[in-house]
């Protein structure tokens, strides 16, 4: 098939297009989120029918993980430099495949590679998609709105692949391969219609840099590595140690690295704007507080409340309501209220609802005690996902945009990797797995990280400002077209 990018891109995207494009690429993303959550519950019968062992199986789980976080700011970098739509559009086609060879093969190594594969498309995917999005959509209200239905979409994909994934497995695991495969398949025919193309590059294109990337994605990997595996073979390992050293020592060279290239990788400029950085931050601890508490919910609902697995995916099905619920009205609270109050009050009662699990016991009824932890929890989430995410792209460039959203990306990613592996780490030390008193002490171990965001976002985020608002005070991007300034920024500091 012919590259999609040939027709050119005049002046902004039409009403229409705009509402089309973002339809495809919510479609995308509730993809990506959905096959996160998707192949847990096919993990027992994959392991029956394929004879799999425990170290295959989490790294069906892992292997996806490791090269998502890994890969993302490679991701991101590559839809600033060769064009957002043609990332987006050829990495969906590798997701696809990777997907259908998944669903035939009956080898354990070969799908962890499938998974693996997926992580890697997914890492160019998710970037490219939400900068699309956020050079589509004016800044301020418009582009609120879509971020704020982005964010519902991803909410609901990962509750619906809860759900789902126990639905398909009991007519076979393999459907958790092929379901994802056609979804991609119907994103790939239609976003060369949907998706305007890239606006063609005038003169000559920045350079690559390929120590940045390497360094930058070795180090992401092993440290994302490092999280995933600790709790399994235990923080004072051999490889646990020696992976979360090469990291350091790997991400300390990319630094350096970037602060002496003229084309780095990552501009380190763009940290000087303190929205862009606490929202780096905000993202990271909202990570660690809400995966590190769906790992330990989940196990507890099973292990300690005896739910099977289908029945533990449906009792979260509240908390995503009330995700999707409060998505739609935190944009209309971010136009009014700035960004400030719906990030501090959403991680507020994030902490609350994760806080108040500590009241669950051996025989907790659903109604009474668990039902309002869940609900207050979702709302939470639901005014503190966009919140961060459009702090963490408001005022960058056009041209660094992929960039500000692999980041956030990133963040995320990471914080997921450290808020299990820390449950995890309380929970083996608390007591054993059916001790009551070891899942209080991870609930609390997770629900703190959300205070720790919550003091970071009234510290750091200040109102949403839009680009009408800063036209007066023009920037220059990495390509020399006019930028923007962050208010939180002194001018003397460069651009954000």
């Amino acid at each position: 098939m012919s590259d999609p990018q040939s027709a050119p891109r005049s002046g902004r995207t039409p009403g229409v297009r705009k509402g089309l494009a973002l339809l495809v690429l919510c479609a995308q993303l509730f993809l990506d989120s959905m096959d996160v959550s998707l192949m847990g519950v096919a993990l027992p019968e994959l392991k029956d029918d394929l004879g799999l062992s425990g170290e295959e199986l989490q790294w069906l789980i892992s292997g996806y993980a490791v090269a998502y976080g890994g890969f993302l700011l490679l991701g991101g970098r590559a839809a600033d430099l060769f064009g957002r739509r043609r990332m987006f559009f050829w990495a969906t086609a590798v997701f696809a495949a990777a997907s259908l060879a998944g669903g035939f093969v009956s080898d354990g190594t070969l799908l962890i590679v499938s998974r693996v594969v997926k992580g890697i498309a997914a890492a160019f995917i998710a970037p490219a998609a939400l900068s699309i999005i956020t050079t589509t959509f004016k800044e301020g209200p418009e582009r609120n709105r879509a971020v704020g239905i982005f964010s519902l979409t991803g909410a609901s994909g990962y509750a619906a692949g809860l759900v789902l994934s126990g639905v398909l497995t009991e007519l076979s695991w393999r459907l958790t391969f092929l379901v994802p495969f056609v979804i991609a398949a119907l994103v790939f025919a239609t976003v060369r219609y949907a998706v305007a193309p890239d606006r063609p590059r005038t003169g000559e294109r920045p350079g690559f840099d390929a120590f940045g990337a390497l360094t930058a994605t070795g180090g992401a990997l092993l440290l994302v590595f490092a999280l995933t595996r600790a709790p399994e073979v235990g923080w004072g390992s051999p490889a646990t140690v020696l992976s979360l050293v090469a990291a350091v020592l790997l991400l300390i060279g990319f630094v350096v690295i970037e602060s002496r290239r003229r084309e780095p990788l990552v501009q380190l400029s763009i940290f000087r704007s303190r929205t862009l950085s606490t929202a780096n931050v905000v993202g990271l601890t909202w990570a660690c507080a809400t995966i590190g508490w769906q790992f330990v919910a989940l196990l507890y609902l099973q292990q300690v409340l005896g739910y099977n697995a289908l029945g533990a995916g449906l009792a979260i099905v509240p908390m995503a309501a009330a995700i999707l619920l409060t998505v739609n009205i935190t944009p209309r609270v971010i136009n009014r209220w700035g960004l400030r109050l719906p990030a501090v009050l959403g991680l507020l009662l994030q902490g609350l609802g994760i806080l108040l699990f500590l009241r669950a016991g051996e025989n907790s009824g659903y109604a009474a005690v668990l039902l309002p932890a869940l609900v207050i929890h979702g709302v939470g989430n639901g005014l503190s996902f966009p919140s961060f995410n459009i702090a963490g792209v408001g005022g960058v460039a056009d041209a660094q945009q992929g960039l500000a959203t692999s980041l956030i990306q990133s963040a995320l990613q990471l914080g997921g990797g450290l808020g299990v592996a820390v449950a995890a780490a309380v929970l083996a030390s608390a007591g054993t797995a059916g001790e009551l008193d070891s899942y209080h002490y991870a609930f609390l171990a997770v629900g703190l990280f959300s205070l720790v965001g919550a003091l970071a976002a009234a510290l750091g985020l200040g109102p949403a400002k839009s680009r009408d608002q800063d036209a007066e005070s023009p920037a220059r991007d990495a390509d020399g077209e006019p930028g923007t300034v962050d208010r939180d920024t002194p001018l003397e500091s460069g651009r954000a």
